[in-house]
């Protein structure tokens, strides 16, 4: 794979570094202590083409790569883990999906106002009982005549206090396991489709989930996406992409965690000289950058692989679970660095901290990834 960046996808980062910078950073530490939701920053994520970046511009997204994406999110992360996580989901999650298995109507009706910006999706797979265990839906679709009415509960989903429309998955046959899971795209204001009250969380606090329940929902026959039964296939086929998106994500977060380690350890004096003087404190920087740089590649090879459409699961999940686990350990590093200040909210490296542990855990723990890799291993 080529290393170097073209001329848009290097134009296409540094816009995300320029708005991140100027618009987001700003104001990460009171969305975080505050739990507050970005309306403002999410609407701009739509003007600048950031809702939809792989989507084509006929359908209302930016027309770029999957390789331009996960520098932008990279970018944004680094300055606001909720914000990247938020324009994450929209683009891997909801985007993706309705671009690859949606008909035409339904990209006509949903896929072009999600990427533009227009309006927010959420993706609903997990469950009270159900998360790793995907194939075994307790939510539950019946058809009937023209419609299903679905049934259940999903919880843990990001954006679903705001998102316009969710990508829920069902059983529609509890006999047949994974083939008996189907997709629909249900909007709210659907009677029957109730987001509840926002979740507290460790972490990510302006990314706002919920838990939905579904109760006697209808919806018609053409809400359903791809064919009934192809929902878990389209449930890990979109999972694939959005592993990459949360890799990235980890590695902003990382990024923004070394960084101010790094000019802290330039500043802060102890016994008479910066400790960046300190072979201990160096030792740590050397190791976090060397991980930092590590992870961005095996994204970029991942998002290189889905750009040229093929097939990337083992890809994505190895940088799934390298750069999450990769910014676990730079912020203990970040935060170690900083010494009892960074166990303080007058510093950003605790938000950092708690803000890198969600990144093992949704879309796929790390122990998922593990199955997945060794998986595909062992087929080699």
């Amino acid at each position: 794979m080529h290393l170097s960046l073209n001329e848009e996808q290097t134009m296409i980062q540094q816009a995300a570094r320029d708005f991140a910078t100027r618009e987001v950073m700003p104001l990460a530490r009171e969305l975080d202590l505050s739990s507050r939701w970005p309306t403002e920053l999410v609407k701009r994520l739509g003007e600048l083409g950031l809702m939809g970046v792989a989507i084509p511009s006929e359908l209302g997204g930016a027309g770029a790569d999957n390789v331009s994406y996960a520098l932008a999110i990279e970018e944004v992360s680094r300055a606001c883990a909720s914000t990247g996580v938020i324009m994450s989901v929209n683009n891997s999650l909801v985007c993706d999906p309705i671009y690859k298995f949606g008909n035409d109507a339904q990209k006509k009706e949903f896929l072009t106002p999600l990427a533009s910006g227009k309006k927010l999706g959420c993706f609903g797979l997990t469950e009270p009982a159900s998360g790793s265990d995907a194939s075994h839906m307790e939510t539950v679709a019946e058809k009937s005549g023209d419609h299903y009415v679905l049934n259940g509960s999903k919880n843990w989903i990001t954006n679903g206090p705001h998102a316009d429309l969710v990508v829920v998955f069902v059983a529609t046959s509890k006999t047949l396991g994974s083939k008996g899971v189907s997709a629909f795209i249900v909007p709210k204001g659907t009677p029957g489709f109730t987001p509840q009250k926002p979740d507290h969380k460790l972490g990510i606090h302006a990314a706002q989930s919920c838990t939905i329940y579904f109760e006697n929902c209808k919806v018609p026959v053409s809400a359903r996406l791809g064919e009934e039964g192809e929902g878990f296939k389209i449930a890990m086929n979109t999972l694939d992409g959005g592993r990459i998106g949360i890799a990235a994500q980890a590695i902003g977060i990382a990024r923004s965690a070394y960084e101010e380690a790094l000019a802290y350890a330039k500043e802060r004096k102890s016994f008479g000289s910066p400790i960046a003087d300190k072979q201990a404190i160096q030792f740590m920087l050397a190791d976090m950058a060397t991980e930092i740089e590590a992870a961005r590649l095996l994204v970029m090879r991942a998002a290189s692989m889905k750009d040229k459409k093929v097939r990337h699961t083992s890809e994505s999940a190895t940088a799934k679970l390298f750069a999450s686990e990769m910014a676990t350990r730079v912020t203990h590093k970040a935060l170690q660095i900083h010494g009892g200040y960074g166990y303080s909210t007058e510093y950003n490296v605790e938000r950092h901290y708690r803000d890198a542990r969600i990144t093992e855990i949704y879309e796929g723990t790390s122990e998922i990834m593990r199955l997945v890799i060794a998986s595909n291993t062992l087929k080699a």
